[in-house]
């Protein structure tokens, strides 16, 4: 849980193998703008994530690896960012994510109680759609919660420039509400597990009017 006044880490996870691939653009575009969002950043891009094939009978693990994992368990939100291979999300982000079987054992096990934005970039639209809904069903899978905007994109026309800022207002915008709705959902989920122990007869009313000003008109 995210102790109270305390500043969000968000884990970005994605990239290819290929330097400063359009996939890895996004993916540092977006942990830019979570920074300003006022949260902190724990990115794994491009070669970092080459890693070992993940081996569950193998205890052994690479430094990278170990990193991965204590930044996943520390973690209050996350970000992922795929290529597109052959229809689903690339066998670089796919092993990288094997290693959070490393957290079956833990109180909140894989990516439990997170909120995950997903990025799916590939040259076909077509192909953005399949890697997208690939990246929600692994995370579905992580018992992971993936936000309610995933961002596809074309690499096919140029997003982003060679200083590796995004070139296109619709893209950026869509990136920061991503990035958005991965904080809300972190700071929304640590204020409610604060006051929920604490239940009593109109405590519940007494936390939306705090947290939204007024008790929304679906829950009343």
């Amino acid at each position: 849980m995210l102790p109270v006044g305390s500043t969000p880490l968000i884990t970005c996870i994605g990239g290819s193998s290929r330097a400063d691939s359009t996939t890895e653009r996004a993916l540092r575009v977006t942990a830019r703008i979570v920074e300003t969002l006022g949260a902190r950043v724990e990115v794994f891009a491009g070669q970092e994530l080459i890693l070992p094939m993940y081996a569950p009978e193998n205890p052994e693990r690479s430094p990278t690896a170990r990193a991965l994992i204590q930044s996943l368990r520390a973690c209050d939100g996350v970000i992922l960012a795929s290529a597109g291979y052959h229809g689903a999300i690339s066998g670089l982000v796919k092993n990288a994510l094997d290693y959070t079987e490393d957290m079956a054992k833990d109180a909140s096990p894989y990516l439990h109680g997170r909120a995950v934005g997903c990025i799916a970039v590939a040259n076909r639209w077509q192909m953005t759609g399949t890697t997208l809904v690939s990246l929600r069903s692994v995370v579905h899978a992580l018992r992971g919660w993936p936000t309610p905007l995933g961002v596809a994109i074309n690499a096919t026309s140029e997003a982003f420039n060679n200083q590796g800022q995004c070139i296109v207002p619709d893209l950026e915008r869509n990136l920061r509400t991503l990035a958005e709705q991965v904080i809300e959902f972190a700071r929304m989920r640590s204020f409610f597990e604060r006051m929920l122990p604490q239940v009593q007869p109109g405590y519940v009313e007494d936390a939306l009017m705090n947290f939204y000003g007024a008790v929304p008109e679906h829950l009343q």
